[in-house]
């Protein structure tokens, strides 16, 4: 039986920095389709010297956006990628082999380990790592949930797991990675307010160090210098943020209700 065809997917939002080598680091794929929603800068250009499939669509959220695209794609098993995500020619190979090999009973889908650089190095202690992601998957029976932030993908039936690494780059410096932090913790407190969630005091003063304490000593930042450092106390950052803000939310829907007093 032959190896299945792979499409690879991507969606992309002004990624003129990371669009080239994305694409480049999935030249072996059989399809490759690019879903833009409305760049000002080069990545359609960009994306059009690696495919003829590149189209623009309304961005309608994230998981929705990546449904779009896997609709799009010619082959049933698809691999979606990020822009700011690589793949290694020893993940691919270890693509084909299992794609191969696979056949009886068959997965539907793989979760693939990420690693993400940062401060000059490659992140394998903390949340960051292995940090799964179901990213190769059988389109008949996938689809992406509407999630406002960290969407993912569910599959109808066995997942198997992959051993080589994405390779992230989702930071260029400590600026972008606060500015990543302000927009996600946003998304994360609209989901949280649309799950019904409430925070209280204790989520706000107790989940941060916890989360740094877990990031720092139980997934073992500390042994990767001032970048695990560094990166424990983002993610505690991150978790403070996440709740304050849907504190917040509560503390003005209470005062509106009280009249402004």
């Amino acid at each position: 039986m032959a190896v299945p065809k792979v499409s690879v997917v991507v969606i992309t939002l002004n990624e003129a920095s990371h669009i080239d080598d994305a694409l480049t680091s999935v030249a072996w794929a059989d399809e490759i389709v690019v879903v833009d929603s409305g760049s000002t800068d080069d990545t359609v250009q960009l994306a059009q010297r690696h495919t003829d499939h590149v189209t623009s669509h309304a961005w309608p959220g994230y998981g929705a956006q990546k449904d779009h695209a896997t609709s799009l794609a010619s082959h049933d098993w698809v691999l979606s990628l990020d822009a700011d995500e690589r793949v290694t020619p020893e993940l691919a190979a270890e693509i084909t082999a299992r794609l191969d090999e696979d056949q009886d009973p068959p997965h539907r889908g793989y979760r693939i380990p990420r690693t993400t650089r940062y401060a000059g190095r490659w992140m394998r202690t903390t949340d960051w790592y292995p940090d799964y992601q179901l990213r190769l998957y059988d389109r008949r029976v996938a689809s992406w949930s509407t999630d406002l932030v960290h969407e993912s993908v569910c599959v109808d039936g066995p997942v198997g797991t992959l051993a080589r690494d994405i390779q992230h780059y989702a930071y260029s410096d400590l600026s972008s990675h606060v500015a990543t932090i302000n927009r996600y913790t946003t998304l994360a407190a609209d989901q949280l307010t649309r799950d019904g969630r409430t925070a209280g005091l204790v989520d706000v003063l107790v989940h941060p160090p916890a989360a740094f304490l877990r990031n720092y000593l139980l997934h073992r930042g500390c042994l990767q210098g001032s970048a695990g450092l560094l990166v424990s106390l983002m993610n505690s950052y991150y978790v403070f943020l996440k709740y304050a803000k849907l504190r917040e939310r509560a503390m003005v829907e209470r005062s509106a209700s009280h009249g402004d007093r």
